[in-house]
């Protein structure tokens, strides 16, 4: 896989009443192999739904997406998805729900058990492999999205909202989990986030997006995720860099607000 393109997306969505919602329009961007790539912007900027034509959920109105030497079609197992819930296995143990992805390819546990074995260790939930989903944590329940998702060995791994539903302090612990993953596996990363500081944190390139129709209104390349490998992310937040950047994108999504504000208010 030499990288993940983006070729002049748009979408629209045709309502029941004749009209259409326009959601994207005319979205290019490469991605290499490796990269991490947070997205953000305001409600109703198509960040969702671009992320769904990458995994293949959705066919573009137009345009296409590449990845490596082949146009995707819909979803495979080359593009694993996480998503802000984690889409859990309810009535198997954790250690089946991270092996899921392998038994349904037909791999025996002779193949995949080891490999298995790494992730919830990698993932720190040895010790609970064979609890069942609804005795862990949210945070853990999210832990083992990530490993079910990685056990599939995809390319790309797409993440919706993944960490959005936990509290603070396992927020931050799951974020420098993506960051260490990022890092050890050489994975492709897209990370859809309302958050501006978990998309500065988790992005070492970052897309701001805006309304409506959905395009990408700016992109930055950033440091943050590399000085936050193995590093407390409080340590890196102080960085000079951090706030003013922050403030700058806090800036900008809030005139985008301000914007689909007034336009509601003109079409009230």
């Amino acid at each position: 896989m030499s990288g993940l393109t983006i070729d002049k997306i748009s979408m629209r969505f045709d309502l029941p009443n004749g009209g259409s919602v326009q959601a994207l329009k005319d979205v290019s961007l490469q991605l290499n192999q490796g990269e991490l790539m947070s997205v953000l912007g305001p409600s109703g900027c198509g960040k969702t739904t671009l992320l769904n034509i990458v995994a293949g959920f959705l066919a573009p109105t137009e345009g296409k997406i590449r990845l490596g030497d082949h146009v995707v079609t819909g979803p495979d197992a080359e593009r694993g998805m996480v998503f802000q819930q984690g889409a859990l296995f309810e009535w198997m143990s954790v250690r089946q729900n991270v092996a899921f992805g392998p038994r349904m390819k037909g791999q025996r546990d002779s193949e995949y058990g080891a490999n298995v074995d790494h992730l919830l260790d990698v993932v720190g939930l040895q010790d609970f492999k064979e609890k069942a989903i609804y005795e862990l944590s949210g945070g853990m329940q999210q832990r083992v999205a990530l490993a079910r998702c990685l056990a599939n060995d995809p390319d790309v791994i797409l993440m919706d909202e993944p960490l959005g539903a936990l509290d603070a302090l396992t927020r931050e612990k799951m974020q420098s989990l993506v960051l260490k993953l990022w890092k050890e596996t050489g994975k492709t990363i897209i990370l859809i986030t309302h958050s501006v500081e978990e998309a500065l944190l988790l992005g070492e390139r970052l897309l701001v997006m805006a309304p409506r129709p959905g395009r990408i209104h700016k992109e930055y390349r950033l440091p943050f995720a590399d000085l936050g490998v193995g590093q407390d992310l409080r340590e890196v937040k102080k960085h000079p860099d951090y706030a003013k950047t922050r403030e700058e994108i806090l800036a900008m999504i809030w005139d985008m607000e301000e914007e689909i504000m007034g336009r509601a208010e003109e079409n009230a």
